[in-house]
């Protein structure tokens, strides 16, 4: 018969070798966007622990500091930061090299040693930091022996945020931009003005924003006749934007503010109405839609009003690209001025090269919409957003092309086609596999043609999303779908594998607070949703 004492001994010796045999958790390179090569190697891994240190190198102080605070984020190590290498210290060290020929581009390699990330540019290092953000967990601090080597296929990596027809705060603007930086993600185009309100502060016109940026009622529902009569607004002031322009360049994201004329400028016609073609009165819009009343493009006040925006916009915004709108501008309101009547036709090429000039003359240049492909300078880039045949036709006959084509790209459309239990009104049906299936630079494009699509972006229109949580919740998981569009080759590309891939990183959401859509993970969803 065992005694309690023998028992005792024997289930120690149990747990023990229990214990002996539990294998480490290794940390997975396969994460979101996929790499473009991961070559795993023998040796021994490389073992995360506190006794590990960080090594800037030159001018990579920044990128340091941004993997000391991911790490702590994922496994709760503080690592110090160390600028000159010390014997018998293990190392993730950072550099950049020219030996990496893409900018962008990066190689992480792990071994027993140490961890090295080199970066054609500081902005490769940050992406090679984010593969090795994405590949640990709390329990996941052993590294396989492994090179990855890694370099984005498009330059144009955007996600574009409207702050006109509902208004976010700076701190959730910092949040989104975080977003994008953990996608891989470059460009933050920010439409900032548009018929319901004027977002961004003009010092030589400041009736924009103590007029503009306010309207006194917004429309419930899906355009009914019923107004809240709530007034509603708010802007940035300048030295907010530039804030905004720091936080996102320490990313390596490029701000792209959008200024859209001669369309969708009620807010400024409501603040100045001697700039419209009747001279008002106007009021900041409470409709979603288009508005016939545009910009006064025969009068020569409203090119000084332009050129006095844009100047402070590019006092403000470093960006060689500014965005210009174009889109939806009814001819209504010009065929009965004298004044437009007198330029000729067509009107808005007239307006949109005057524009052009203006922002090529200061180094800039001018970005709209497609429907500013028609008369517009051979310079002019194209945002193509009425699918993709513009921006095909665009690229075809030499015009650089950002593709966000609304069959694929405009994140305010429904993510499922029961909208029942959807918290946005807005229509069309986007799923995360439709958003996967898209590529910007098909092969029915010409080899030179496609030298001219920079890349895609995705859409978040605000008529319909109300909130910070419903804007993250319209944005994720279709957001990871776009940035292996955007980062990964279309040959790497496998819908599944992504799914895969893509669960993982919802820990990475809910660590950090974000909202997500549940489509695909039916069982996180809540049950029962009649019955709490």
């Amino acid at each position: 018969m065992m005694t309690n004492n023998s028992k005792y001994r024997l289930i120690s010796l149990l747990f023990i070798c229990c214990s002996l045999s539990v294998s480490p958790v290794w940390a997975q390179y396969e994460v979101l966007p996929m790499p473009q090569s991961i070559s795993l190697q023998q040796g021994e891994p490389f073992v995360l622990n506190g006794d590990v240190q960080i090594l800037a190198g030159e001018g990579l102080q920044q990128e340091a500091e941004f993997l000391q605070t991911y790490l702590k984020d994922m496994t709760d190590l503080t690592l110090p930061i160390a600028l000159k290498r010390a014997k018998k210290v293990s190392y993730i060290e950072l550099a950049v090299s020219p030996k990496v020929t893409e900018k962008e581009g990066y190689v992480l390699t792990i071994n027993k040693k140490g961890v090295t990330i080199v970066g054609g540019s500081a902005a490769g290092v940050f992406y090679g930091i984010q593969t090795l953000r994405k590949s640990l967990s709390p329990d996941a601090r052993t590294l396989t022996s492994a090179t990855v080597t890694d370099a984005p296929r498009f330059s144009w990596r955007g996600m574009h945020l409207d702050c006109s027809r509902h208004f976010f705060s700076i701190a959730f603007i910092k949040k989104f931009l975080d977003l994008l930086a953990m996608h891989n993600m470059n460009v933050f185009h920010w439409h900032l003005t548009d018929d319901q309100g004027w977002r961004i502060e003009i010092k030589k016109w400041p009736k924009l924003v103590t007029v503009g940026s306010q309207r006194s009622g917004t429309i419930i529902g899906t355009n009914s006749d019923l107004d809240d009569k709530i007034p509603y607004g708010g802007y940035y002031t300048q030295a907010q934007a530039r804030e905004i322009v720091e936080y996102a360049a320490a990313r390596h994201i490029t701000v792209v503010p959008e200024i859209d004329m001669p369309g969708h400028m009620l807010a400024a016609l409501a603040s100045y109405p001697e700039l419209g073609c009747t001279g008002g009165p106007y009021q900041v819009g409470h409709y979603w839609g288009v508005y016939k009343d545009v910009l006064c493009v025969g009068n020569e006040k409203v090119y000084q009003f332009v050129e006095d925006v844009l100047a402070e916009i590019m006092d403000i915004f470093p960006s060689e690209v500014i965005h210009i709108g174009g889109d939806e501008t009814p001819t209504d309101k010009w065929l009965q001025c004298p004044k437009c009547q007198a330029v000729g036709s067509p009107l808005q090429a007239h307006f949109t090269k005057r524009v052009f000039d203006f922002l090529t003359s200061k180094g800039r240049r001018a970005l709209g919409w497609d429907e500013i492909l028609d008369g517009s300078p051979q310079d002019a880039m194209i945002m193509s957003w009425r699918g993709t045949e513009p921006g095909a036709k665009a690229a075809e006959t030499g015009h650089d092309v950002v593709m966000t084509p609304t069959t694929f790209c405009y994140f305010d459309y429904q993510q499922a086609e029961d909208v029942q239990f959807e918290p946005s009104r807005c229509g069309g049906f986007i799923p995360v596999e439709k958003v996967y299936a898209l590529d910007p630079a098909p092969d029915s494009l010409s080899v030179e043609a496609k030298t001219h699509i920079l890349g895609a972006q995705a859409n978040l229109w605000t008529e319909y999303i109300t909130n910070e949580d419903m804007l993250e919740y319209q944005a994720l998981p279709r957001m990871s779908a776009l940035a292996e569009v955007q980062w990964s080759q279309p040959e790497r590309k496998d819908y599944e594998a992504f799914k895969q891939r893509l669960t993982l990183l919802t820990d990475l959401f809910e660590r950090y607070g974000y909202v997500y859509a549940k489509h695909l993970w039916p069982e996180r969803q809540i049950p029962n949703r009649w019955q709490f």
